[in-house]
């Protein structure tokens, strides 16, 4: 049974679980880390919990997810980033219980820009890392259609959360509208909302499905432990040299913001397959493309990589590139 806390006394109200066999826990904060998370609950992650973080009580309600904290009175903080501070401030207690069920990795996702993501992410990251928990952040940078304003106010609050996680993930949504120009509006916040899960599913599923050469909770950490900004991306590929064509893609995806993951610090790779037959399964010769692939890096880079299968992939392979250790100002 969830727990709810009378609001008349300022308290926060939260429905949560009292016990949480998942190590894993995505929190979306705000409106649009909460249409993020709401989109993540309805795919489905394995191995994953999920909690709805808001000021605004009717966004919450409306959720899917029933796992839910509200911050506040429930009016929401009018595009006030400080009100929003504020409010979690006074909901410390609150956020410590949220985490305190055996979560060892948090995943707080947030539209920057708006009030209650902008202000309240950045106290929730901070209590997750000070509890020891493994932080990562997964931001939005608004459309240019949204304003200067709003996206400066999306910067300060990149800024203000990078402080307190481990890694930051930064998802600029106008490079979306470059990638993908044909969308309608509604459909470009909701690709917005799938970009967010891509990345939270791709980096939990390395440490929740078994792996043939497992990366592990360890290895995961050992990349995102203090690494800073984070990029990563996927590709895929199929038919004669499908390998190179996944990295190719992965190396390419406009999602890099430009960046070249060669100048990471340290950089974790895997490999998904089917193996159903001798037909959709990995090859020792597609291997040695991968060991090519890994000798590019510095010596002095952390590499970690694995292979896993996934029999949805049929005659693709699936390259996943998570780097870090890159500074604020490869954010574009």
């Amino acid at each position: 049974m969830g727990e709810d806390m009378n609001f008349d006394m300022g308290l926060p109200i939260v429905d949560l679980p009292q016990t949480n066999n998942c190590i894993i826990k995505v929190i979306g904060v705000g409106g649009g880390g909460g249409n993020a998370v709401n989109h993540m609950y309805r795919e489905g992650i394995h191995d994953v919990s999920y909690v709805v973080c808001n000021t605004d009580k009717k966004a919450l309600d409306d959720s899917p997810v029933p796992n839910r904290l509200q911050l506040g009175p429930g009016l929401g903080a009018g595009n006030m980033p400080e009100k929003a501070r504020k409010i979690a401030e006074e909901s410390i207690d609150a956020i410590n219980n949220m985490l305190n069920d055996g979560t060892r990795m948090v995943f707080i996702t947030a539209g920057m820009g708006g009030g209650t993501g902008t202000g309240a992410a950045p106290i929730i990251a901070r209590c997750a890392k000070e509890a020891g928990i493994l932080t990562v952040g997964i931001v939005t940078i608004p459309f240019k259609f949204e304003g200067m304003p709003k996206i400066n106010q999306a910067l300060d609050g990149v800024e203000e959360i990078s402080k307190h996680v481990d890694a930051l993930l930064v998802i600029n949504n106008e490079r979306l509208r470059e990638i993908y120009p044909g969308l309608t509006v509604m459909n470009a916040f909701a690709k917005a909302d799938d970009t967010l899960t891509v990345a939270a599913k791709s980096i939990a599923e390395i440490i929740t499905m078994h792996g043939i050469m497992n990366l592990d909770f360890e290895d995961v950490t050992t990349v995102l432990k203090d690494g800073g900004v984070a990029i990563m991306s996927t590709g895929y590929g199929e038919g004669e040299g499908r390998v190179t064509k996944a990295l190719t893609e992965a190396l390419t995806s406009p999602l890099l913001n430009h960046n070249d993951i060669f100048n990471s610090k340290k950089v974790l790779l895997n490999i998904n397959f089917c193996a159903d037959d001798e037909h959709t399964s990995l090859m020792m010769e597609e291997m040695n493309e991968i060991h090519d692939f890994m000798g590019k890096f510095r010596q002095d880079v952390e590499t970690k990589w694995g292979l896993a299968t996934d029999s949805t992939l049929g005659n693709k392979v699936k390259i996943t590139l998570l780097a870090t250790g890159f500074g604020l100002q490869a954010i574009s």
